[in-house]
C-alpha cells in the first residue's frame, strides 16, 4: 500500500518534475490513470491555445463564435481532467485497504465490491472527457489558425491517447467485479467511446500531418 505522505501534497501541485519521478518510482500512485488524465488535459490545452491565437484575428473574423464557444469548452474539460488526477489517486487507497482485509473477514468481499466499483467513476470519466475533446479538435482542425495544425496533431494525439489508455482502468475494475450487469454497462460504454472518438482523433492527426508534409 502507498504512504500516505507521498499524497499529502495533491498530485496536481506537483512540478512537471515530481510528477514524473513519483511515476516512475515504486508506488502504486499515481499510475496509468493519472498518467492518461494528464496526458488528456494536455492535449486539451493545445486545443486551448490553438482557440486563443486564433479568436481575434481578423482572417477567421467568421468563425469567432465558434472558436470562443470551443474555448470555453476545452478549459472545462481540462479543468475535469486535471481534477480527476487527484481522483483516480484519491480511489485507489480504499481499494487498497480493502485489499488488506484478512480473507476470513466475511464483510471482504463486499468491501472490495464496493471500493472497486468506485474506483472505475474515474478512469470512464476520463473517457468522457477525452471524448469532449475529440469533436473541439476537429473543427479546430477546420477552422482553427493555420499556423497552428500541428498543435492539433498533438492534442488530438494526446486525447486520443487519453481515451484509450484510461480504459485501460476501466476493464481491470470491471473485471474482477462480481455485479456483471454494473461491470457490463461500464464495459459498454468505454467500447462505444473508443470505438466513436479513438477513430476520430487518429483521424485529425492523419489529416494534420497529410497537410503539413504537403507544406
Amino acid at each position: 500500500m502507498r504512504d500516505n505522505r507521498d499524497t499529502q501534497q495533491k498530485l496536481t501541485e506537483r512540478s512537471c518534475v515530481d510528477f514524473a519521478a513519483a511515476l516512475a518510482a515504486k508506488q502504486s500512485v499515481p499510475g496509468g490513470g493519472g498518467a492518461a488524465a494528464l496526458a488528456g488535459a494536455l492535449g486539451t490545452a493545445l486545443c486551448s491555445m490553438v482557440a486563443h491565437y486564433t479568436v481575434g484575428k481578423k482572417a477567421y473574423a467568421s468563425v469567432q463564435d465558434d472558436i470562443e464557444r470551443i474555448l470555453i469548452e476545452a478549459e472545462d474539460v481540462r479543468e475535469n481532467l486535471m481534477g480527476l488526477i487527484n481522483a483516480d489517486a484519491e480511489a485507489f487507497e480504499p481499494l487498497a485497504r480493502a485489499y488488506s482485509i484478512p480473507k476470513s473477514d466475511p464483510a471482504r468481499a463486499r468491501t472490495i465490491e464496493l471500493a472497486t466499483k468506485t474506483a472505475c467513476s474515474a478512469p470512464i470519466e476520463m473517457m468522457r472527457q477525452c471524448a469532449r475533446a475529440v469533436p473541439l479538435l476537429e473543427e479546430l482542425a477546420e477552422k482553427g489558425s493555420r499556423l497552428l495544425l500541428s498543435d492539433v496533431l498533438c492534442g488530438a494525439a494526446l486525447c486520443g491517447a487519453a481515451l484509450v489508455a484510461s480504459s485501460a482502468n476501466v476493464y481491470v475494475n470491471t473485471g474482477t467485479l462480481g455485479d456483471r450487469e454494473f461491470a457490463e454497462e461500464l464495459e459498454a460504454e468505454a467500447d462505444a467511446l473508443i470505438g466513436e472518438y479513438a477513430p476520430r482523433a487518429q483521424a485529425v492527426v492523419d489529416a494534420m500531418r497529410a497537410h503539413l508534409r504537403r507544406g
